[in-house]
């Protein structure tokens, strides 16, 4: 179970880090993207019903990886240390009010095929 956890999770790191450094500098766009991403993906993956260990390797390991609360935290700390109180609004509005929503869009998504 482990393996399948870290061999998920390895996956996930290495897709956050490549999408981050494809994004532009000067707003967290990388952790936003991962983060909605992430939610709608999660969302079709439970919506699914998969098997305990896919859901070990797909849903606990690639996408514990693939999103991070951690780096949003910073980010929008960040942001409002930097008094960029318009983006750190966008930021924080957009972060919490998209991935429930996309998280629901994605079981309903994976529950109608």
């Amino acid at each position: 179970m482990l393996a399948l956890v870290g061999a998920g999770g390895a996956i996930g790191a290495i897709l956050r880090y490549l999408i981050g450094e494809s994004m532009p500098d000067g707003f967290p766009w990388g952790t936003m993207t991962v983060n909605l991403l992430g939610s709608l993906i999660l969302g079709v993956i439970v919506g699914m019903s998969l098997s305990p260990e896919m859901g070990l390797l797909f849903g606990t390991g690639v996408m514990g990886a693939f999103t991070t609360m951690s780096a949003y935290s910073v980010d929008l700390l960040q942001l409002l240390e930097n008094s960029e109180y318009g983006p750190a609004a966008t930021y924080l509005l957009v972060t919490i009010l998209g991935c429930p929503m996309l998280a629901f869009g994605g079981m309903k998504i994976a529950q109608a095929s």
